[in-house]
């Protein structure tokens, strides 16, 4: 058994709301909408208005499961920063094309800021089919509660196929949350994603068990799929200027109460901004810094000199990180930042796996080690044996 609501006959009281012990059903546009929390108790049959008389329960042979066939097109969450569009989202729509294209559906973003209408049309010329658009004051800088509900009720009502997110730290705060409130399953960390040939299922493969193997995840009985994928992963699309699409505005009235939290002042700049996503040249330093009579402090001091010879940022292991030698937010890898550098340097970094699967997609991978059997030499483009106190000072004085 189940319970449905007839949406011609809903007149959008709220009173099924109220009843509700599950907070499972919302009002979107003044109809009532059942989500994904709901038990089918049978408390809303009882508190809708006689005279009224929109929700019942009828036979339903798949309990616990959705309708998989009412929903359509792939979404992508547009992360946006001052009005400026995060590097990853734009990746994810390149990918999000791709993957609507096999599917044979559209592909969608959505957009959640205030006063940002300009980012519209350069999410149409980046490829988006339709955005959906949210604009209030309290969206104007992430806040979860806010986000969260004006996501989740755009989900019930348009019921997209696949969601997909930025792993990055708003990313990563979102995708879970609306996880739960939609019933289905998140895979976070994304390196890959592909659609099933067969059924259109999303294949969602990501490194597991500490980078040893890549597991490919699927979610066959819920909806929408979910991915939240590392930034520098995907191509970003090519944009075409003047392209539009169509343009759906969303709900965002809030009560007293949604919104738990509020943001009093935002501070930026406290440390070293380390753009290593954006960044053209990376110059990552590893264990190998710590080197007979050189510390890791001056051999940082020399990856920096060319970084800055060459116009890009220094990066780091997480053996350099682990011991203390550089801040977290230099860290490239599993578990740090994901890089795509058009030339990655690696210096003194023997090339772990976790390591490698942050930056193996670079466009070219210069290697510098003592160790001839170090296993970066494997995936470099260029390798150079040597002690990276000697190669490094040569590199420059060639530079000039």
């Amino acid at each position: 058994m189940a319970v449905k609501i007839n949406l011609e006959k809903c007149i959008g009281c709220g009173s099924c709301v109220k009843a509700c012990p599950f907070d499972a059903i919302t009002i979107i546009d003044k109809k009532a909408i059942i989500g994904p929390k709901c038990t089918n108790c049978g408390s809303c049959v009882d508190a809708c208005p006689a005279k009224v008389g929109a929700i019942s329960v009828v036979e339903e042979d798949k309990k616990g499961e959705v309708d998989i066939t009412l929903y359509h097109d792939v979404w992508v969450f547009m992360e946006q920063r001052d009005g400026v569009l995060a590097n990853v989202s734009v990746e994810l729509l390149g990918e999000g094309k791709r993957l609507a294209g096999e599917i044979g559906c559209k592909l969608a973003a959505v957009l959640c800021g205030d006063g940002v209408d300009n980012l519209v049309d350069e999410i149409f010329e980046y490829g988006a089919d339709k955005v959906y658009y949210a604009s209030a004051p309290e969206l104007k800088s992430y806040n979860t509660d806010a986000y969260n509900k004006t996501i989740y009720e755009a989900i019930l009502k348009y019921k997209p196929e696949v969601l997909l997110l930025g792993a990055t730290h708003v990313g990563r705060d979102l995708g879970p949350c609306l996880a739960v409130q939609c019933g289905t399953g998140l895979t976070a960390d994304c390196t890959k994603l592909d659609i099933d040939p067969e059924d259109k299922k999303l294949q969602q493969t990501r490194p597991a068990f500490g980078g040893n193997l890549m597991a490919t995840i699927l979610i066959p009985k819920h909806r929408p799929q979910m991915s939240t994928v590392r930034p520098g992963v995907m191509e970003k699309p090519v944009k075409v200027a003047g392209a539009k699409g169509e343009l759906i505005t969303l709900s965002t009235s809030f009560k007293d109460g949604d919104i738990r939290t509020k943001v009093l002042e935002i501070v930026k700049g406290l440390t070293e901004k380390v753009s290593l996503t954006d960044a053209k040249y990376i110059i990552s330093g590893g264990h190998g810094l710590q080197s007979g009579e050189h510390t890791p402090e001056e051999g940082f001091e020399l990856l920096k000199k060319l970084a800055d010879r060459l116009g890009g940022v220094v990066g780091a292991s997480r053996a350099a990180v682990d011991a203390g030698w550089i801040e977290h937010s230099h860290q490239v890898g599993q578990t740090g930042t994901t890089v795509k550098p058009t030339i990655y340097f690696a210096c003194g970094i023997s090339g772990a796996i976790q390591h490698l699967a942050g930056m193996q997609n670079s466009g070219y991978i210069v290697a510098i080690n003592k160790n001839e059997n170090a296993p970066i030499f494997d995936i470099a483009d260029y390798g150079i044996v040597g002690d990276l106190y000697k190669v490094i000072p040569e590199i420059l004085s060639v530079l000039g």
